[in-house]
């Protein structure tokens, strides 16, 4: 009996988690049938590893824009709901794990962990100034005007709105969480060994927005700890 109980909780916490408001899958294609607020080209079959041992595999994407894990059933779009729930998320052998409302990607683990927080922003493609230049106009006041908070992202992209990708790079040292964007906000969490840090930088021809530099550099500053 207590075996059935089990399964009739485990089943109600998976109901409630893969579940939400759906979103025709029309309705997220830009006009060229591409959809940039995704930081995956295509919705791929992923691994959702509950916190009560439970696994689904799901086709899963990540919303950059509202920071919302996506997947699909009958030809809708889901945001995953409750992510509390959920232990980790596995798509194209990349972790997420859930941060509050939102994922986080993991790259490194250890005494001191790293992480990506892909953070996506509507801009407007640009306008002509002049001299063949153009201008980016934050769309914010789109976004807002047409209430694309709470998992209602289930308007298509117009042509003249693009996706800006601004990754938010996190580390974890002593159960702490800290932001950084750049090489030198990095080297500011580290005060004393800012020298070191730097040369190896140099040395090492680092570049942050490079996946495997980052992980070598933050490897390094652990181990200066």
């Amino acid at each position: 009996m207590e075996r059935v109980i089990n399964k009739v909780i485990a089943k109600v916490l998976l109901i409630s988690v893969f579940s939400a408001v759906p979103l025709m899958l029309v309705c997220q294609t830009t006009s060229d049938g591409s959809m940039p607020q995704y930081y995956f080209k295509d919705f791929t079959q992923g691994k959702v590893k509950m916190k009560n041992g439970q696994v689904q595999t799901p086709m899963l994407n990540y919303n950059t824009v509202t920071e919302k894990m996506v997947f699909t059933r009958d030809e809708k779009y889901y945001d995953i709901s409750n992510p509390e729930m959920i232990d980790t998320v596995i798509i194209k052998d990349m972790k997420f794990v859930p941060v509050g409302k939102i994922f986080y990607e993991v790259l490194l683990t250890g005494p001191v962990a790293l992480f990506i927080q892909h953070k996506g922003e509507l801009m407007s493609a640009g306008k002509q100034v002049g001299y063949g230049g153009t201008s980016q106009l934050s769309a914010s006041v789109y976004v807002t005007s047409v209430e694309l908070s709470g998992g209602r992202y289930n308007l298509p992209l117009p042509a003249e709105y693009i996706v800006k990708i601004t990754p938010v790079y996190w580390i974890r040292r002593n159960n702490e969480m800290f932001s950084f964007l750049n090489e030198k906000q990095l080297m500011n969490l580290y005060p004393e060994k800012a020298k070191e840090i730097k040369a190896f930088i140099k040395g090492n021809r680092i570049k942050i927005e490079n996946r495997e530099h980052l992980i070598k550099l933050v490897d390094y500053c652990s181990s200066l700890e």
